[in-house]
């Protein structure tokens, strides 16, 4: 028989909740959890997720050439801005003559970069400028190449919503994509 206090014990207890509300729960909220940073465990910085408000996402950059046709794609999680990956494209993709962007990619840095390249910088400038900087507005026109190249890969279903989870099997798919779209045309 066991000891009258142990059982005692036992029986007082018997009616009052768990400690810990949450059993296996160490996060006060359900998302969240450990940084995204490069040397954390989780894998969503490699995987090129990023969190925004709509929740995690990726995001596609691209270059096209004169024709339309997707010359360099890079995948970054969804909060790296645009400005950011831009000398990276544009160094993937060899010597540029004219560079056709909108007013995400006006920055000063950019503007150096491309004249020390000797190409042409048709950005038009952000409203924040003091001093705007004139551009070819012609030429701007032909920018709409670059947003039908979008239209022909995200119609591919695979490259318009995200459903691989590894970010070189998306990438994959959009290099494929790319492939057929332009072989269609």
């Amino acid at each position: 028989m066991e000891p009258a206090r142990l059982v005692a014990a036992d029986l007082r207890d018997a009616d009052r909740a768990e400690s810990d509300p949450r059993p296996g729960h160490d996060r006060q909220h359900p998302y969240q959890g450990p940084s995204l940073g490069r040397r954390r465990k989780r894998g969503a910085y490699l995987q090129a997720l990023g969190q925004s408000r709509g929740g995690k996402t990726s995001k596609l950059h691209g270059l096209s050439d004169g024709h339309g046709r997707p010359c360099v794609l890079l995948l970054t999680a969804g909060n790296i801005n645009d400005i950011s990956i831009a000398r990276a494209l544009l160094q993937r993709a060899g010597p540029v003559s004219r560079l056709l962007a909108d007013r995400g990619y006006d920055a000063n840095h950019l503007r150096r970069f491309l004249a020390d390249q000797q190409a042409e910088a048709v950005i038009p400038s952000t409203t924040s400028r003091r001093q705007p900087i004139p551009y070819d507005t012609v030429a701007y026109r032909d920018r709409n190449r670059i947003e039908r190249m979008w239209c022909r890969l995200k119609d591919w279903r695979r490259v318009a919503t995200r459903y691989d989870k590894l970010a070189r099997n998306f990438l994959s798919s959009a290099y494929l994509a790319a492939i057929f779209s332009c072989w269609i045309n």
